[in-house]
């Protein structure tokens, strides 16, 4: 398929917002590419440049759970820096491991339980349960 600058488009942005939220949580490159599946270097650097011919689906989604634990964590912590620290910390939801740790095993399946865990703590006060 040929993608036009448009059909890209979205690509490129989600790549901006993916990298900005990288360099908030302090995330060195190494862990980005374990993040995103372990694209090959090469690939990896011209994303950090903005250059994007296609992104598989894999990556998107992969993309789409690191924005939505993003967002969940600002909205549950008032302060941007206890959303960050909250990466770091170990948890007894990810075997006493820091969701930061636990989303660095690489498989989509633990961004998905990091994303969900904090789905359902949003769920939870929001439903007046505090």
């Amino acid at each position: 398929m040929t993608h036009t600058n448009a059909n890209l488009k979205p690509y490129k942005i989600a790549l901006k917002v993916l990298f900005n939220i990288m360099n908030e949580w302090k995330i060195e490159e190494k862990k980005q590419r374990i993040l995103l599946g372990n694209p090959a270097i090469d690939v990896f650097k011209t994303w950090k440049c903005g250059e994007v011919t296609s992104l598989e689906n894999d990556v998107l989604v992969r993309i789409s759970y690191m924005m939505g634990i993003y967002k969940n964590l600002r909205a549950l912590f008032p302060l941007k820096g206890q959303a960050n620290e909250w990466l770091l910390k170990p948890n007894s939801a990810f075997g006493e491991a820091s969701a930061l740790d636990f989303m660095l095993l690489g498989q989509m399946a633990n961004l998905r339980e990091v994303r969900h865990y904090l789905d359902a703590q949003f769920d939870y006060i929001t439903s007046g349960n505090t």
